[in-house]
């Protein structure tokens, strides 16, 4: 993924969240609808984490030391989990407990055409930031579907910006649904009821938010395409006899490390098992250009089944 297309999707997802939170707090005030206080609280949450996610980009950039010496890449896993915490307590939690207190303290609708107004612009605008996430997920999903592009993604920053949208989207659908049916039957419960339905929403997407970003914190390899190119750069010349086994690592969304034991010819001499390693190195870095640390071992491939290993092979493997 590009780091411009996220920020972009970021930016887009900020302003709309930000502008809808201010105008759903106003029509919370002047109604008394549960379901535009949990929106507004919803769109709060959102703001907060689009910020995090930036921040988050930015803190990856941070050169490599000698404390953290593969760099800071996984911040943006950090920042991402983050993100799906708050969105479960501040979003989710919040909106349920706003819910069971209006089935329970029924609280009867004011200016009720405000709050339908400002869910309708609300909708024209996470609409707007939801075209640009799509756009910019389009970019670099290629032809997975979208539930394998978010399942995948190795940059958290799209997906979590894409669930949010549409959580959002859906969210103000439920809203409407809530106040819509308060107006039409009289009956405030239904308004309780829509803030119930957001609640749930945020919570089943937080979940969602915090397994995928919990796996890519764990550590994440390679995908099957890009593992299977690795291997083909790595036996593609006459450099090496076979893989002995290789295990690779996402640093970060942009930075995989790749590790492997290469079997070598037995007769090659050290000058000539560095050169081919250098080569192999290079095949592998246009082959998968996020492959950039690259660590190669020498060895000499023996056959578990032979009683004792040939005597060149020993001589070589000392040379490790």
């Amino acid at each position: 993924m590009s780091a411009s297309g996220g920020t972009k999707a970021i930016l887009a997802a900020f302003l709309a969240n930000t502008g809808i939170a201010i105008t759903k707090f106003i029509a919370w005030f002047f109604s008394g609808s549960a379901s535009m206080l949990a929106e507004a609280i919803h769109s709060v949450a959102d703001a907060g984490n689009q910020l995090l996610l930036f921040v988050g980009g930015r803190q990856a950039k941070k050169a490599a030391d000698r404390e953290h010496p593969f760099g800071y890449g996984r911040e943006r896993y950090v920042y991402a989990f983050v993100v799906s915490i708050i969105l479960f307590s501040v979003g989710g939690m919040f909106s349920i407990y706003e819910g069971i207190d209006k089935l329970t303290h029924p609280h009867e609708l004011t200016n009720a055409w405000l709050p339908i107004l400002v869910l309708l612009i609300a909708i024209l605008l996470e609409s707007f930031s939801l075209r640009t996430a799509v756009v910019e997920s389009n970019k670099v999903r290629g032809r997975q579907s979208w539930v394998q592009f978010v399942r995948r993604a190795k940059a958290p920053e799209l997906p979590v910006v894409l669930l949010e949208d549409v959580a959002a989207l859906t969210g103000l659908v439920f809203a409407l649904f809530g106040v819509g049916l308060t107006v039409l039957t009289g009956d405030p419960l239904w308004d309780a009821v829509g803030t119930l339905m957001i609640g749930t929403l945020l919570i089943v997407v937080a979940i969602i938010l915090g397994v995928e970003t919990k796996s890519l914190l764990v550590g994440e390899g390679a995908n099957e395409s890009d593992a299977a190119s690795i291997e083909s750069a790595i036996l593609a010349g006459p450099e090496a006899e076979r893989i002995i086994h290789m295990k690779t690592l996402y640093l970060g969304p942009d930075e995989l490390l790749v590790a492997a034991k290469v079997g070598f010819h037995a007769d090659q001499r050290l000058l000539e098992v560095s050169t081919a390693t250098n080569v192999i190195e290079r095949r592998i870095r246009d082959a998968v250009p996020a492959a950039r640390v690259i660590y190669i071992e020498p060895d000499v491939y023996v056959d578990p089944n032979l009683a004792a290993p040939p005597t060149d092979a020993i001589v070589i493997k000392g040379l490790e």
